[in-house]
């Protein structure tokens, strides 16, 4: 038994350099912080970014001009790739990882959401960190998450997580661009805050992933109106998630 879950997301801009390449040492880093966790009794589910970009890699360009089908390939590629990637790195610190590879349907009341609860528990009580992706092979169109940071609110809802932290490239939430001097980060919010007139377009990253600030904050006010305190945090940074487990002050923290 665990004295706590929480779940992590990491996004694409966290994993990957500026030539849109996967960068082992911050998996690694990111990997170094959960085994961390888990010697202190605190289990991990893992919401990993990254099988698109991986698929890339691999492939190189595609002759696809299909935009969907060309994902669907490079994901199905890509997959096994950050699998691979993932288990050599749990495997060094002492610990095994599987892939949940979950759609829509899985967190609709039925079948498909008991059998999903019952695999991560399964998993979590053998000491198993679980890695979650949306499975863009076949997740298309009215099946598809808006983004993993949605995927992630709604397995820290369903599996009753104590916290949630989404790691991106920048700090937080700023209420203006995050480039601008002068521009603060915003700490602490609400779920019923209102912040539109922050978020705006350019307060969006640039690069392989689907979601941006806004969609972060959105599915975090979600997590945190459910009593899940949730942080959105800089995954580029040395020990942040342990930082935020400790109790200090780092990225934005959005609560009741």
């Amino acid at each position: 038994m665990y004295k706590e879950r929480i779940v992590i997301k990491v996004g694409t801009n966290v994993m990957t350099n500026k030539d849109n390449r996967i960068v082992r040492p911050v998996l690694k880093r990111l990997v170094s912080q959960i085994a961390e966790l888990y010697e202190r009794d605190i289990m991990t589910i893992l919401v990993s970014s990254g099988s698109v970009i991986a698929g890339k890699e691999v492939l190189g360009k595609s002759k696809i001009k299909d935009k969907t089908q060309r994902r669907q390939v490079y994901s199905a590629i890509g997959q096994p790739r950050m699998m691979r990637l993932y288990y050599n790195i749990f495997h060094d610190y002492g610990l095994k990882c599987a892939q949940v590879l979950p759609t829509k349907r899985d967190f609709s009341p039925g079948l498909h959401r008991e059998n999903m609860i019952n695999c991560c528990e399964g998993l979590i009580s053998e000491g198993v960190i679980p890695i979650a992706n949306e499975d863009d092979a076949v997740s298309v169109t009215m099946s598809m998450f808006s983004d993993n940071d949605e995927l992630a609110s709604l397995i820290a809802q369903l599996m009753n997580a104590d916290k949630l932290i989404i790691l991106t490239d920048i700090d937080g939430v700023y209420n203006g661009h995050p480039d601008s001097e002068n521009s603060d980060l915003i700490t602490d919010i609400q779920p019923d805050e209102n912040l539109d007139k922050y978020i705006k377009d350019s307060n969006k990253t640039e690069g392989e992933g689907r979601g941006g600030m806004g969609s972060k904050l959105d599915y975090a006010k979600q997590a945190a109106s459910k009593n899940i305190p949730t942080f959105i945090a800089n995954g580029k940074k040395e020990n942040t998630i342990i930082d935020i487990i400790d109790g200090k002050s780092v990225g934005t923290k959005v609560s009741i």
